[in-house]
């Protein structure tokens, strides 16, 4: 049988939140390159291959908030799961320096064998989680780098991204956060907003509310990060929903 492209937690607990974790590894599948994208080891360690320590964190983070929670098992560099269908950084051909060789040439075919192996089973999963419950929210749990190749280095310890097309949670979090002494990017180091990317797709498109949060990666590198991080998290997180009054 094959692997399933994703796992997930306490698919039955009873919180609101599902937690979601859009680049949880950085596996090659074996039908790809022989499990290979043709890069060194240590760029597929890197930020580029996945998003550093958000696993751990979204698996300690469900435990804690009593969420199911789902995570994705391919790399980010294979396909993202975290853009639209037809997003030309899909699949991507360089990132933050490095050529991906395996996908400088790659074709209609193999872009849509990896949508329908990989992207797509993801995504029916996610869906079918999210309307579990009647009055879901979405916490997408990301991680980021702190210094990209040539650029200034982040000043972030946290970042809070939420679209224009919903502010009930994300300038709220980022209050929270700031209040507790983060350094708190608010809509940093990314844009809050995406077409066709997850929030958009599972949150936005039925009205459920959402956050996604970026934490350093290099805060949340190991065990102990990730487990004080969840900690932190969940303190803010627990009774959110209901200060907010959605």
């Amino acid at each position: 049988m094959t692997a399933q492209p994703y796992s997930t937690i306490g698919e039955d607990r009873p919180s609101r939140w599902l937690i979601t974790c859009d680049h949880a590894t950085n596996r090659v599948p074996g039908w790809i390159g022989g499990g290979e994208l043709g890069i060194a080891p240590e760029d597929m360690a890197r930020h580029i291959a996945y998003d550093v320590g958000a696993a751990g964190l979204t698996r300690a983070l469900a435990e804690r908030l009593d969420a199911p929670a789902i995570l994705s098992d391919f790399s980010r560099l294979v396909i993202d799961p975290n853009r639209g269908e037809d997003d030309p950084t899909l699949v991507m051909r360089i990132y933050d320096g490095t050529v991906i060789p395996a996908n400088r040439h790659i074709d209609v075919a193999e872009r849509e064998r990896r949508l329908e192996r990989l992207y797509r089973p993801y995504h029916a999963a996610y869906a079918r989680l999210a309307a579990k419950h009647p009055r879901r929210a979405i916490c997408a749990i990301h991680s980021f780098t702190r210094q990209l190749r040539g650029r200034p280095r982040r000043p972030w310890a946290v970042g809070v991204l939420y679209s224009h097309r919903d502010k009930r949670l994300g300038p709220a979090l980022v209050r929270e956060c700031r209040d507790l002494g983060w350094i708190t990017g608010e809509n940093e180091p990314y844009s809050g907003h995406l077409d066709g990317d997850s929030i958009d797709r599972h949150a936005l498109a039925h009205g459920r509310p959402n956050v996604l949060i970026e934490v350093r990666n290099d805060l949340i590198a190991d065990a102990a990060g990730q487990q004080l991080w969840a900690e932190r998290l969940s303190d803010v997180l627990a009774g959110f929903l209901d200060r907010r009054g959605v």
